[in-house]
């Protein structure tokens, strides 16, 4: 009973720095900030209670939940002398960059997206002894940030024969979206989900410029559409608009086509003097006639 009471005590024993118990400690912050498409680095130290090791140890580092997470990095040292070789990295995007001889588990995560923002663990193991197997209980929470971004603007219209004009941004925090040109009264709605956010204006009357803007606390983007309906006066000049352009169209057609077969047919050519014979010239008068 007195052995279990330690080892519940040991399990107890949290600490502002880190984990600890027996002369192990596992030190890592509580959260780290990390941009949208470039990389961060999670840092991971810790403490045994040997004064040399030359064992083989195992680094590891898993998400969402400790001891029995998704691993997404692994690499193993079988001496003092060999370094840590990878064996497992998620994707190819995980790089060792702490020396866990030296009780360092650091690695750097590249082009972060947004299924990155997870809870991560490091865990170190040791040859030998069950008990050498320590992992950071709270582990590190990656938050992904991103200023705004617009994802696209699109106008539609409806069975009333009425327009909507769409933008959706993306962003962390989720941005806020606005919209500025014509009047266009309150008809809109705003929905989101997760880091995306959509804006929709549910009619559009006036032609001209609208601008979608989206804004958080790293930074803002603009997107803009030019709306204009068409119009006819009367029946008269929509005729026009459709038939003139169509009879310049046919009579270039014309032209082009005589001067093809003028091409290829070539100028009118001289009658030929064998087509129709003629009579010898007479050179003397018969006066016996």
């Amino acid at each position: 009973m007195r052995e279990l009471g330690l080892v519940l005590l040991c399990l107890l024993r949290i600490s502002r720095k880190g984990v600890q118990c027996n002369g192990w400690s596992v030190h890592v912050p509580a959260d780290i900030t990390g941009e949208l498409g470039k990389m961060v680095i999670l840092p991971c130290t810790f403490t045994h209670p040997y004064k040399t090791f030359d064992r083989a140890l195992t680094a590891i580092w898993r998400i969402k939940e400790p001891y029995n997470g998704t691993i997404v990095f692994k690499c193993v040292s079988q001496s003092s002398s060999e370094l840590c070789k990878t064996a497992i990295s998620h994707k190819n995007k995980y790089k060792l960059l702490g020396n866990p001889r030296h009780k360092d588990l650091s690695i750097r995560v590249d082009n972060l997206t947004w299924g990155d923002s997870e809870r991560y663990f490091c865990r170190v193991e040791l040859a030998g002894d069950i008990h050498d197997k320590y992992e950071s209980r709270n582990g590190i929470k990656l938050h992904v940030i991103a200023a705004p971004r617009i994802i696209n603007i699109t106008v539609s219209s409806n069975r009333d024969h009425t327009f909507q004009a769409r933008c959706t941004a993306e962003g962390e925090p989720a941005p806020a979206l606005t919209w500025t040109g014509p009047p266009y009264g309150n008809l809109s709605s705003t929905s989101s989900s997760g880091h995306r956010v959509t804006r929709e204006l549910r009619s559009l009357t006036h032609d001209g410029k609208y601008t979608c803007t989206a804004v958080n606390s790293h930074g803002r983007a603009e997107g803009a559409l030019y709306f204009y309906k068409f119009r006819a006066s009367d029946s008269s000049s929509f005729m026009i608009l459709i038939f003139v352009p169509l009879g310049i169209k046919v009579l270039i057609l014309l032209v082009m086509l005589s001067f093809t077969l003028f091409s290829r047919e070539g100028p009118p050519s001289a009658p030929s003097s064998l087509g129709r014979p003629q009579l010898p010239e007479c050179t003397y008068e018969n006066f016996d006639r």
